[in-house]
């Protein structure tokens, strides 16, 4: 029988782990586009903290009507990253400006540069300080099983991310946009050349990326009860590691890797000091890039 301790730890792993695929999924959905890393996305996770903050205290929501705030949020935050950072880039349309190092570079640090702007934005407004959720919105009661101890956090964590990693294959799988998503993922110029509006397409993925990061910090807000102006900068770099050891370009790589890295974390708590588990993500990269250079999923795109 497994200790209850170590039962315990798994779920955190688990859930963190969940939380870290989120992000890694949103990075990959910008990257199989545009081949450019958005490192404005961890921006879309602290907005959804603070969405659901604002909707809890300043307006005094219910968690049912909270949630609709945080997925606006974050759709919003999408839209406003790729009109912002991305879009200005893309004023010529043949194949060597779309695919030249330049354009990429150049979006890379406009999205830094959001990021850096959103960050320094909520911390004016709320002034360095930690904010916190208000305790009957919070999702810490204990749940008892197989003889350990869970938060409903980690419960709806997990169960929650599961069924946006659903939602999303089903997007991605059966619905016109997603059809376009893929095409647009496939093949940028050919999709263009097609008939498609690369634009539209380009704006929605954006959107699906950043709803799965703002959905993300409503999650952990809830469950561990505080929220940072500079809370999203943390999780997109394990997010960014999780998406490098998935492949890049898969999916199904970047939710494995996030699991992975959550659980090795979780893992390491157990025999070391927390404050050595940071570098659990980093070593489980090092030995990624040394014997699987291509990532664990790099044979698909999926």
């Amino acid at each position: 029988m497994i200790d209850p301790f170590i039962l315990g730890q798994l779920a955190i792993g688990f859930s963190v782990g969940m939380t870290y695929a989120l992000m890694a999924i949103g990075l990959t959905l910008v990257y199989r586009t545009l081949s450019v890393v958005n490192f404005a996305h961890g921006e879309s996770y602290t907005l959804g903290a603070f969405a659901t903050l604002i909707g809890s205290t300043t307006f005094g929501l219910p968690l049912w009507a909270v949630l609709p705030l945080v997925l606006a949020t974050g759709g919003l935050a999408g839209w406003v990253t790729e009109r912002l950072a991305f879009r200005p880039f893309r004023r010529f349309t043949d194949e060597a400006s779309m695919k030249s190092r330049a354009v990429r570079e150049a979006t890379l640090l406009s999205s830094l540069a959001l990021g850096i702007v959103t960050r320094e934005a909520l911390d004016q407004v709320y002034g360095g300080q930690w904010q916190s959720i208000p305790d009957a919105a919070m999702l810490s009661r204990p749940v008892r099983l197989a003889g350990a101890t869970f938060s409903t956090g980690e419960i709806a964590i997990a169960g929650a991310s599961l069924v946006l990693l659903a939602l999303l294959q089903l997007l991605l799988q059966r619905s016109r946009i997603g059809i376009a998503i893929r095409a647009v993922s496939a093949n940028l110029v050919g999709a263009q050349l097609s008939g498609i509006d690369i634009n539209r397409v380009i704006t929605a993925t954006f959107i699906a990326a950043s709803v799965l990061g703002a959905a993300a910090g409503m999650l952990v807000s809830l469950a561990y009860g505080s929220v940072y102006s500079f809370m999203g900068l943390a999780i997109v770099i394990k997010g960014f590691v999780a998406m490098v050891m998935g492949g890049l370009t898969s999916l199904y790589g970047a939710v494995a890797a996030g699991l992975l890295i959550g659980i090795a974390e979780a893992g390491a708590g157990i025999f070391m000091p927390s404050a050595w588990t940071e570098m659990a993500a980093y070593v489980l990269l090092l030995l990624t890039l040394l014997f699987l250079p291509r990532g664990l999923f790099a044979w698909t795109r999926r």
